[in-house]
């Protein structure tokens, strides 16, 4: 591997460093975006009951900000629950916005990876062809190093392909986990509204 990454040249140093940049991307959203620490089964039915038993209701919604990203939507709704219906909703969409924000976190970066790897090792391999057919003089280049000039050229742009296409596989599938937890999200943030102003039982 290391015999490759020498005979690639200097423009295999950029692509390297997006590998690893997009690995730890990957492992961090693998971690932050598991379903129970985003939007935590029965949290709604526990916080409205909790809330409707009364007691210090201003410590239940400090732990219920602090839970996970639905628990601090539905705080904050709960802060506002004595506020009109029309009040509620747009607090809870300012907090459901800053969420889906922070949810889509470092996505924009793995995206980009994705998007440029393939053309980092273009660049690549076109360097590599420029110093090729630079270094042949005419009448002294022989077919067998031009061909081994050419395979080593080539090595980026199936490096940047190999970056690629598992960035861009994770790209699109944190990107459908974040919609379906925004979804999930406003869903449960609705049911709460009808439920603290009398709609829903």
């Amino acid at each position: 591997m290391f015999e490759i990454v020498k005979a690639a040249g200097w423009p295999i140093w950029p692509l390297l460093l997006a590998s690893v940049v997009s690995v730890a991307l990957i492992i961090e959203r693998l971690v932050a975006l598991r379903r129970a620490k985003i939007v935590p089964p029965g949290l709604l039915q526990r916080a409205v009951g909790e809330f409707r038993r009364g007691g210090d209701n201003s410590k239940l919604i400090e732990e219920l900000y602090r839970h996970s990203p639905l628990g601090r939507v539905l705080a904050t709704g709960l802060r506002n629950v004595h506020s009109s219906r029309e009040v509620m909703k747009e607090s809870i969409e300012e907090a459901g916005s800053a969420v889906a924000h922070e949810l889509n976190r470092y996505l924009t970066t793995l995206g980009t990876i994705a998007s440029i790897s393939p053309l980092m090792g273009l660049f690549g391999t076109v360097v590599g062809m420029i110093e090729i057919f630079g270094s042949q003089a005419p009448g002294t280049g022989s077919p067998q190093q031009l061909a081994h000039g050419i395979s080593i050229a080539l090595y980026n742009t199936g490096f940047g392909i190999f970056i690629a296409i598992p960035s861009m596989i994770f790209w699109r599938h944190f990107r459908a986990l974040v919609d379906g937890f925004v979804v999930e999200m406003e869903q449960q943030a609705v049911r709460l509204v009808e439920v603290m102003h009398g709609e829903r039982k």
